[in-house]
Formats: C-alpha cells, sequence, structure tokens
C-alpha cells in the first residue's frame, strides 16, 4: 500500500511518479470516477478551471493563488494533457488529488483526454520519452474513460469542456450517454466536448475545428430555460484576458493556462463561484474571475532537451484540436 500523501508531496515537488506508482493510482481512482454521474452535482464554494495543458508549474502557481486541496473545492474542465512539457505530473497530481479527496475536487473530460488527439499532440511522446513504453499511457488512457462529463454547481451553472449539441437538450439527455469509451468521432458525447459559443450568429453551425458545432445566444438561452439554469461555464477557447463572458453573463469560457505553449503571452483565470454569484442566479460577471499570470521562471523547471511546445494552429481563434 502506497502513502497518497507522499505521492502528492513528491509530485509538487516536480518529481513525476514511477510507473509502478502510477498504475496504482491509475487502478484505484478509476473505481472512484466510475461512480460518477455524466451529470455531476457540485456544491459551492468551488473554483472552476479551464485548459492546463501540461503546464504544470503554472498549475502549481494557480494553487498558490486559488488555495491548495483540502482548503479550496476545484472542477476542473478538461484538457489536462498535451502542448506542455509536463502532462504526465500534472495529470498524475490530480489524478492523485481525487484520490486523496474524491469530495473537493471534479474533474471533467476534455477533447484532449481522448486516445486519437493525445497522440498527436504530445502526451503519447511524453509518455515514450518518461517511461520508454506506452504501458502509462494505456493506464491513463482508460482513466480518461472513466471521466464524468459534465457538471451542475447548485443547480444553476452548468459546466462543460466545450459547449452544446443539437442532440442534448434536456440534461437527462445527458445523463443516459454511455461514456465508458473514447470520444467518438461525432455526435453529442463529441459534441460536449468540441464545440463553441458564436457571438455572430444565432443556432448551431458547423464547426470549423471539424468536430462539433457554433452554437448561438437562442441556443444558450433555451437550453438555460429547458433545465431552469442561470449560466454555462465552459473552457475549450483561448482568451487573452483569461475569461470571456458572452450573452448578458448567461455564458463564458475559463481559461486557466498562462502564456499558453510558453508563447502565448496570455493571461489566465480562476472562476471562484460562491455566495455572491449564486445570489446573481448564476449569472457572471468579471467580479468572479480570479485572473493570474504565469509560475515566475525562478519557480519553475524545464526538461532537459525538451521539444518546443506543440503550438496552436490558430491562436486568435481559440485553440486547436
Amino acid at each position: 500500500m502506497l502513502d497518497i500523501d507522499v505521492l502528492i508531496e513528491s509530485l509538487i515537488q516536480g518529481d513525476a511518479l514511477t510507473t509502478e506508482q502510477l498504475l496504482w493510482v491509475n487502478c484505484r481512482v478509476k473505481d472512484i470516477l466510475a461512480e460518477e454521474s455524466n451529470v455531476a452535482v457540485v456544491h459551492s464554494p468551488v473554483t472552476i478551471v479551464g485548459d492546463i495543458h501540461g503546464q504544470f508549474w503554472d498549475l502549481i502557481e494557480l494553487f498558490r493563488v486559488g488555495g491548495w486541496l483540502p482548503d479550496t473545492n476545484y472542477l476542473f474542465l478538461g484538457d489536462y494533457v498535451d502542448r506542455g512539457y509536463y502532462s504526465i505530473e500534472t495529470i498524475s497530481l490530480l489524478l492523485c488529488y481525487k484520490l486523496r479527496f474524491p469530495a473537493r475536487i471534479t474533474l471533467l473530460r476534455g477533447n484532449h483526454e481522448t486516445r486519437s488527439t493525445s497522440m498527436v499532440y504530445g502526451f503519447y511522446s511524453e509518455c515514450l520519452r518518461k517511461y520508454g513504453s506506452a504501458v502509462v499511457w494505456n493506464s491513463i488512457m482508460e482513466v480518461f474513460d472513466c471521466l464524468t462529463i459534465s457538471a451542475i454547481v447548485e443547480d444553476k451553472v452548468f459546466c462543460v469542456h466545450g459547449g452544446l449539441s443539437p442532440s442534448l437538450l434536456e440534461l437527462d439527455h445527458i445523463r443516459i450517454i454511455n461514456r465508458f469509451q473514447e470520444v467518438p468521432r461525432d455526435g453529442p458525447y463529441s459534441d460536449m466536448m468540441w464545440s463553441d459559443p458564436d457571438t455572430a450568429a444565432e443556432g448551431f453551425s458547423c464547426s470549423v475545428r471539424g468536430a462539433g458545432f457554433t452554437f448561438g445566444k437562442d441556443i444558450v438561452d433555451r437550453f438555460l430555460h429547458v433545465n431552469n439554469l442561470g449560466s454555462i461555464v465552459r473552457a475549450h477557447q483561448l482568451c487573452s484576458d483569461g475569461y470571456q463572458i458572452l450573452f448578458n453573463g448567461k455564458c463564458a469560457t475559463v481559461w486557466s493556462a498562462p502564456n499558453y505553449c510558453y508563447r502565448c503571452k496570455n493571461k489566465a483565470s480562476l472562476l471562484e463561484v460562491g455566495e455572491d454569484m449564486m445570489r446573481n442566479n448564476g449569472r457572471l460577471h468579471p467580479r468572479f474571475f480570479n485572473v493570474f499570470t504565469e509560475a515566475p521562471e525562478c519557480a519553475r523547471r524545464r526538461p532537459p532537451n525538451a521539444p518546443p511546445a506543440i503550438p496552436t494552429d490558430d491562436e486568435s481563434d481559440g485553440e486547436a484540436p
């Protein structure tokens, strides 16, 4: 039996787990994740976190800004891996926290928590480089298949990685999805991972990403009305200021990877949901976002002989697949 607190402390210092340690964590955390609903119930106060993308030292900075577990409750919206140098350390720490404090942290699946995407954008290669085989990568993919796909905070705030789907008008439609699989190339499960809001058009439109849809204010209004909700919070798109509020406070993007790919010069943010936001019927306002910047150079390490971070294809229009 391993001591999970010792593993967490080692990870915080920047030391990756061994293959045996990580396989032990993965085996146990899958049982916890598998028990969660497709629409996880989360209570406030809670801090909502957007994309991390393997920027481990910025994740540590995030905890310094937002508070460490278990003193602060967290809801992560996915995209823990790929692009950054430290996807292994990032996902290992979050899974260890889930194992240690299962009621204090909720982890959603993002479009990068898949075999098809993480094979291309860095995580697979990082696993091979650090562990010498695909054993760890395969084990973590099985964990990703267990991650829940959405959450509701205090029956008012719907949280998802990407966005809405033409096939998912009601929350009950999400609850019956079989999430224990690789994310399909299309369909409602895929849409939740890939879709984006669009302030310039109504309805649903095909996305330039090649997966998911774009959706307008009318779609957000309908979804919130049908499900008696106040707002939608999602991640998935780079925001230069760390967040973006849309549709009169009914939808927001939260982005938590500062200086994305170590070159985009963007800020990052945390969305702190508490009594103030609940009194506002779950509507979003800039005062609820805690903006921060990248960890100082003295607080980070760059691995020797690390390859360049895989850049975005279109920094101005959000994060590429």
